[in-house]
């Protein structure tokens, strides 16, 4: 069964759906529609995530790819806030990098 969760957000809401027995979904208080207030911001939720994308995009920088594409799952879950989610089976980050060919060529330099 699901549950749907209220995120303020903006000057508005967002109405969330989550399984009934989410972690962090076990005391939000519920209003007249049957829907949980998830007592913070949704800005605030995604905030506990932001550290965890920021030290993968670093840690891959080292290696100098000429793109990288990081995907990863996002749950909001009530008073937890935002928890990176399982996703392609258990893993919880996909990563892409690219290179090309050969090493760049210098401005001014000849082949």
């Amino acid at each position: 069964m699901t549950e749907v969760l209220r995120y303020e957000v903006g000057s508005g809401t967002v109405l969330v759906e989550v399984d009934e027995d989410s972690y962090g979904v076990d005391r939000p208080a519920r209003n007249e529609q049957g829907i949980l207030d998830a007592g913070r911001r949704l800005e605030e939720a995604l905030a506990a995530v932001r550290p965890a994308a920021s030290a993968a995009v670093d840690a891959l920088a080292e290696l100098a790819p000429e793109e990288v594409e990081i995907t990863f799952g996002i749950k909001l879950a009530g008073d937890a806030g935002a928890i990176i989610a399982r996703n392609c089976g258990d893993a919880h980050f996909v990563v892409r990098m690219s290179w090309s060919g050969g090493p760049a060529m210098a401005e001014g330099e000849e082949e």
